[in-house]
């Protein structure tokens, strides 16, 4: 069984406000569970959101650039 979080930890978790877990909630974007009048993000569902939403670096090697002209 996950443990279930509150919108105010979730938000704490990811470093934003409120507003954007809520959104998150209301755009069907994250999985969540009603408790009565509540809502709660499955620990589980957090960390699946924040993986699929991970951008992973960029390598870049340096080219040398020649002028021109």
């Amino acid at each position: 069984m996950d443990r279930l979080l509150t919108v105010q930890q979730v938000a704490e978790v990811l470093g934003t406000g409120v507003r954007f877990p809520r959104r998150l909630i209301e755009e069907r974007r994250i999985s969540f569970v009603k408790v009565g009048r509540h809502v709660r993000i499955p620990e589980s569902a957090l960390s699946a959101y924040v993986a699929e939403h991970t951008v992973e670096p960029v390598t870049v090697r340096r080219v040398a650039f020649r002028r021109v002209a």
